[in-house]
C-alpha cells in the first residue's frame, strides 16, 4: 500500500557527546556518558535492560526533558549540530504511554495538532491527517472521540500524529507494546513505508527485537555506564548475544526462563460470568455474550484484537465497571461476608479480594516514593508497621525495586512503573489478580522474574487474569485462554 505523506524530508544527524541526564528528584543518573553519532537516514534499534535510560534518551532527543528545574544534564545532545532542546520541530516522538500523547477530543483533531503547531498550511493538514491514519491502519472516523479508543488504537493514533508532522527524525518508544500480533506487523510495515518515502532518520526502542530487525541497519545497546554495544545487527546480536542476554537484553534465539507447569488442577470458581456484556460508556457495549469462570489456582488469559473489549472486560471482572447486562457473581469463598457482586464492594473490600493492574501504570500511582506506593494498601487495611515494612521490603527485593525505594514513581521507566504497580497490588495479598498487559516494558530478566512470581501466586491458590498480547506469557503460565473477537459487540 502506497503512503503519500508529502514526499522526502531532510533527514537529521544525531550526535551524543558524553551526554547524561539526572531527574531533579533522583540521586542516580537515568542515563550517563553516552556518545554516538547517527548519520542522516540511518535506522537504529535502541536496546537495553529495563531502566537503562532508553526512554530518557528519546525524550532528550525530542527536546522534552525540561529545563534546569526538571533535572541536570551533562555533555551534549545535538540535532543537526544544534542542541536538541532548541531544535524540537525536527523530531517526532511517540511516547511509551500513548495516553500521555492524546491531546484533543477527536481523532482527526489530535492527529492534526502537531501540524498546526508547526504552522503547516491548513490546506495541507487534512490530507496529511488522512494519509497518516491510513498508514497506521487506524480505521475509525476522524470525529470519533479519542477517549473511546482502546490502548492499542491510541498507540496507532500517537504514531499517526508523529507521521503527519513529517519529521526528519522519528523517535518511537515501544510503539507496538499494546498491539495485537496483526497490529504489530501493520505498524512496523507502516513505519517502513514512511521511511522509504521520506528518508527520515529512525531511532526505535522496542523489546520485540525480531520484529524490527528487517527494518533497521544498526543496533545501539545502553548499559549502566554508557554504551554496551554499537554496530550492525548481525554483529551486535551475533557475536555478543550471550553477553547481552546476561544483561537482560532480549536477543532473538535466546528465550527467557519460564516456570514449571502447575502441579495441581485448578480449584473452585471464584468469579463466574453468564451472558455478560461490558461497556465503558453506558448503553454502548463493547463485548457481549460472555460466559467464563475465574478459578483459584489457575491463570486465565484474555486475548483478542485491539478494540475487542479486553481491558473493559478486565475492569468489569475486577469490580471497577458495572456490567452492561448479564450476571457477574463472586463465590461465597471470595465474597466472604460481602455482597455477592464485585461492583457492590467498597474499595477496602476489594483490596484483599481482587487486585487490578491497569494497562497504563500512571493511572494508579498515588504516592511520592516507590516505598510509599507499596505502603498505600497495607495502610488502608490497618496493617501494623512492622508487618507492613516486612511485606514492602520483600516486594521491593522480588521485583528489583530496592534501589528505587526513595524515587518518585513518575521518574521510573515504563518497565519499572509496571513492576511497581504489580508490587503495589500484591502488597494486600488479593485472591484474584487482574493484570492488563503485565509484561509491558520488561527486559528478558525482569520478564522471567515477573512471570515466575505470577506462577508462584497461581500455585499458592490465587487466580490470575492476564489481559495480554504476549503469547509467551500465555504459554509460560499454562493459561486457559478466553479469546474475544473484534465483532464481540455485534
Amino acid at each position: 500500500m502506497a503512503v503519500d505523506l508529502g514526499g522526502p524530508v531532510a533527514p537529521v544527524t544525531v550526535s551524543a557527546q558524553g551526554w547524561g541526564w539526572r531527574h531533579a528528584s533522583r540521586r542516580a543518573w537515568a542515563v550517563r556518558d553516552v556518545s554516538f553519532r547517527i548519520e542522516p537516514g540511518e535506522r537504529v534499534l535502541l536496546l537495553g535492560a529495563s531502566g537503562a535510560g532508553k526512554s530518557t534518551l528519546l525524550q532528550g532527543l525530542a527536546g522534552v526533558l525540561g529545563g534546569d528545574e526538571e533535572g541536570e544534564s551533562a555533555g551534549a545532545l545535538l540535532i543537526d549540530g544544534v542542541p536538541a532542546a532548541q531544535n524540537r520541530g525536527r523530531a517526532g516522538l511517540v511516547l511509551q504511554d500513548p495516553d500521555a500523547q492524546v491531546i484533543l477530543a477527536r481523532v482527526g483533531d489530535d492527529v492534526a495538532f502537531g501540524c498546526e503547531n508547526l504552522g503547516v498550511p491548513r490546506e495541507e493538514i487534512w490530507p496529511r491527517v488522512h494519509a497518516a491514519l491510513d498508514a497506521v491502519r487506524l480505521d475509525v472516523e476522524i470525529d470519533r472521540p479519542t477517549q473511546a479508543l482502546s490502548g492499542g488504537q491510541k498507540q496507532r493514533l500517537a504514531l499517526a500524529g508523529a507521521l503527519a508532522m513529517r519529521p526528519g527524525l522519528l523517535l518511537l518508544d515501544e510503539p507496538t507494546a499494546n498491539l495485537d500480533p496483526a497490529g504489530v506487523a501493520d505498524v512496523r510495515d507502516a513505519v517502513g513505508r514512511v521511511l522509504d518515502g521520506t528518508g527520515a532518520t529512525l531511532v526505535v526502542v522496542e523489546h520485540r527485537v525480531d520484529v524490527w530487525l528487517p527494518l533497521v541497519d544498526r543496533v545501539i545497546v545502553l548499559g549502566a555506564d554508557g554504551l554496551l554495544a554499537d554496530g550492525p545487527p548481525q554483529d551486535v546480536l551475533g557475536a555478543r548475544a550471550a553477553e547481552l542476554a546476561d544483561a537482560g537484553v532480549w536477543v532473538p534465539g535466546i528465550p527467557a526462563a519460564v516456570p514449571p507447569p502447575p502441579a495441581a488442577a485448578a480449584g473452585d470458581d471464584l468469579l463466574r460470568a453468564g451472558g455478560l456484556a461490558v461497556a465503558r460508556v453506558r448503553g454502548v457495549p463493547v463485548a457481549t455474550g460472555i460466559d467464563l469462570e475465574v478459578r483459584a489456582g489457575e491463570a486465565l488469559a484474555i486475548t483478542g484484537p485491539n478494540g475487542a473489549g479486553k481491558s473493559t472486560l478486565g475492569l468489569t471482572l475486577a469490580g471497577l465497571l458495572r456490567p452492561a447486562s448479564g450476571d457477574l457473581s463472586a463465590s461465597a469463598t471470595l465474597a466472604a461476608g460481602a455482597a455477592p457482586t464485585p461492583i457492590a464492594w467498597r474499595s477496602r473490600e476489594l483490596l484483599t479480594r481482587i487486585g487490578t493492574v491497569f494497562q497504563d501504570p500512571e493511572h494508579q500511582l498515588l504516592a511520592r516514593s516507590v516505598r510509599g506506593e507499596l505502603e498505600v494498601g497495607p495502610r488502608a487495611l490497618g496493617m501494623d508497621e512492622v508487618a507492613s515494612a516486612a511485606r514492602v521490603d520483600e516486594l521491593l527485593e522480588r521485583l528489583r525495586l530496592t534501589a528505587l525505594a526513595a524515587a518518585n514513581p513518575y521518574t521510573l521507566s515504563g518497565g519499572e512503573k509496571r513492576r511497581l504497580t504489580v508490587a503495589a497490588v500484591l502488597a494486600t495479598a488479593p485472591r484474584v489478580l487482574v493484570l492488563d498487559e503485565p509484561t509491558f516494558g520488561q527486559d528478558a530478566r525482569t520478564w522471567a522474574e515477573l512471570v515466575a512470581l505470577l506462577a508462584r501466586l497461581r500455585d499458592e491458590g490465587s487466580a490470575i487474569v492476564a489481559i495480554t498480547h504476549d503469547e509467551a506469557v500465555v504459554d509460560a503460565l499454562h493459561a486457559r485462554r478466553f479469546a474475544l473477537t473484534a465483532d464481540a459487540a455485534a
